[in-house]
């Protein structure tokens, strides 16, 4: 399997499909999941002809089960890293939810010329911890709950969050989906439960407003309207306010994981903003 060495010694998983000359997508994903959560946009765009590439971010899938280096700063460097040992230029990066968020706090670090565009779908910026600043966001003690869970019992944790609120399989008349519950359960038992821990921070407390600021690129904001995972009000409809070059595309009645529930829907539009 291919991996990388970042500078700390962590070995980050990667793929890397389609022909090495096309226009490269890296795909960013969510907590506590791994690469394998872009399946099917992954399969989508290598037949549309681009390079495809995605990795696990450290502690989550194949990557080193790190201790150390779980936050957002860490995580940006880690992409630095990936992007310059795979040469990646005029790039689109996509990241869903914490990896919105991952996507972010790297374009606006990004060294000249390797990122063209930039896409956040159900993304955590511009932060998602409830505050003085940031009175709409949830309360400290929804995250102190994900910890305990995630400490205690993350198998039975992550199940629940599948089978329900996820992809809104806890809403009157959806179309529940047992092995998408499953492949869920799977990736995020792959990871570490000390990075998953530390990675719950990171994803609700790190504010991403001045990325979002110093961004120069055109991003697209997706969001799904029943999103409870990460609410819309307090998320993208902010983000779209700090973006330079932003456009935003929400969908009612669709969950955080419409990626998957909803593919076909999100490629198409994914596919439209590259191309364009």
């Amino acid at each position: 399997m291919p991996f990388i060495t970042t500078r700390d010694g962590t070995e980050i998983f990667y793929k890397d499909w389609g022909p090495k000359d096309a226009r490269p997508i890296v795909f960013h994903h969510g907590w506590p999941l791994s690469a394998d959560d872009w399946d099917a946009q992954m399969m989508f765009f290598l037949a549309e002809g681009f390079r495809v590439i995605a990795h696990d971010r450290r502690g989550h899938g194949r990557s080193t089960q790190t201790d150390t280096g779980n936050e957002m700063d860490t995580y940006a460097a880690d992409v630095i890293e990936l992007a310059a040992a795979l040469d990646l230029r005029d790039a689109v990066h996509v990241g869903h939810s914490t990896g919105g968020g991952e996507v972010a706090h790297y374009v606006a670090r990004a060294e000249a010329g390797r990122v063209a565009r930039a896409v956040l779908i159900g993304a955590v910026p511009p932060i998602m911890v409830k505050s003085d600043a940031n009175p709409g966001g949830l309360p400290i003690e929804v995250f102190d709950s994900f910890r305990n869970q995630t400490a205690t019992n993350r198998a039975q944790f992550f199940r629940d969050v599948a089978s329900g609120p996820f992809y809104g399989f806890n809403r009157e008349g959806a179309d529940v989906k047992p092995a998408v519950i499953d492949n869920w359960w799977r990736q995020g038992m792959m990871g570490g439960a000390k990075a998953h821990y530390d990675c719950i921070k990171a994803f609700s407390e790190t504010d991403f407003t001045d990325d979002l600021k110093k961004i120069d690129v055109p991003v697209l904001l997706l969001h799904g309207e029943d999103d409870q995972i990460v609410p819309i009000a307090d998320s993208a409809l902010l983000g779209i306010k700090l973006l330079k070059h932003g456009t935003i595309k929400t969908y009612p009645g669709l969950p955080h994981g419409m990626a998957t529930t909803h593919a076909d829907v999100i490629n198409a539009d994914l596919l439209a903003f590259i191309r364009g």
